[in-house]
């Protein structure tokens, strides 16, 4: 039933929604709005033997994985951003994702009939993650350039690579007004284990992150734009922030490095997250940016409503997921998706 409903609900609203793609208007002014969405296990539908997932999330796999609700997912996921672009009043400028199995993937949301007609270029690396999941970045070409992209991978102290997701770094400038900016996506290690045994890793993960903020920072100079997002794997008030946003540089050199502000710290104060465990939200998902960018930001949690669910354990809502268990629903994500605005961006070093 929930299934019928959220496409009963996507279709009216591809309807409701035609003119919106020729109302839309920009100037230099316009701010920058990005989204970044945790869209929890979206592989294709073919088992290439890519990951130790790929099987299992395939027509013959465990999870009946197929053509139909791979392009069902694809669609809701676009008709999302189609919703949030509506109640924001434009579409998002930069869309930042994370557990895609590959370029295909990310192709087909953004060549998807709802999305194909505002643009989006897609940017993706395979990572060395054993379930074959990885973070991208979509970007709509008439808005950027794009500069350069690369992968950074996670290595621990003994130079040994380790088998999660890359940092994806990408530079975008402004075609309006020549701003710069990088755009780095991340997906840290899981507490899959417990947390406390994994935080080794989540920690060498974000004294990387540190490390490449600090190598733009000496770069660029410290009014560098840069937008960190992603899935971190730890809350604002877990403690392993205050790596990125502490003071020093990473880099090292003699350079005066920038700062790095969690706009996610002000959200998790009013009570929001992005997932719920339990019956409790947890913000796990955000945006750190520097300083210049921070000043005229804000982050918001955006809940869409066709794609949230009753929770029939706890009072309230969850988000609405594609397998409760092994049973397909038909859902997107256990994650919100969530989003940053820059209504300034004249501070940013050009």
């Amino acid at each position: 039933m929930k299934v019928r409903i959220l496409l009963c609900v996507l279709v009216s609203m591809v309807a409701m929604h035609q003119s919106f793609v020729h109302a839309e208007e920009r100037d230099d002014t316009t701010p920058l709005l990005v989204m970044f969405w945790n869209l929890e296990n979206f592989f294709d539908y073919v088992d290439s033997g890519a990951g130790d997932s790929d099987t299992e999330f395939s027509p013959q796999g465990q999870r009946r994985w197929t053509r139909s609700r791979f392009y069902t997912k694809c669609n809701a996921v676009s008709k999302a951003i189609l919703w949030i672009a509506d109640n924001r009043g434009r579409i998002p400028d930069v869309i930042c994702m994370a557990e895609v199995e590959n370029l295909f993937v990310v192709k087909s949301i953004a060549r998807s009939p709802v999305l194909r007609k505002y643009g989006y270029a897609a940017v993706h690396y395979d990572s060395p993650d054993h379930r074959g999941i990885d973070v991208a970045l979509m970007y709509r070409k008439e808005i950027f350039e794009e500069l350069s992209s690369r992968p950074c991978r996670i290595y621990d102290r003994d130079s040994i690579l380790l088998h999660t997701r890359d940092i994806l770094c990408v530079s975008l400038k402004d075609r309006r007004n020549g701003v710069c900016t990088s755009f780095l996506v991340n997906h840290h290690p899981s507490k899959f284990g417990g947390a406390e045994a994994s935080e080794g890793r989540r920690r060498i993960a974000m004294e990387t992150l540190k490390s490449v903020c600090d190598s733009i920072f000496c770069e660029e100079g410290p009014e560098a734009g840069i937008v960190a997002t992603g899935d971190f794997n730890d809350t604002p008030s877990g403690g392993l922030f205050g790596v990125l946003c502490g003071e020093g540089s990473a880099a090292g050199g003699p350079c005066m490095a920038g700062r790095m502000v969690n706009l996610g710290d002000t959200v998790e104060e009013s009570g929001q997250g992005t997932i719920r465990y339990k019956g409790k939200w947890e913000l796990i998902d955000m945006f750190v940016v520097s300083e210049t960018m921070s000043e005229e930001g804000v982050m918001e949690v955006v809940k869409v409503p066709f794609l949230m669910a009753r929770d029939n354990t706890h009072v309230g809502e969850k988000p609405f997921r594609t397998y409760s268990g092994p049973r397909y629903i038909g859902g997107v994500s256990d994650h919100c998706p969530i989003i940053f605005e820059c209504k300034d961006m004249s501070a940013i070093s050009h």
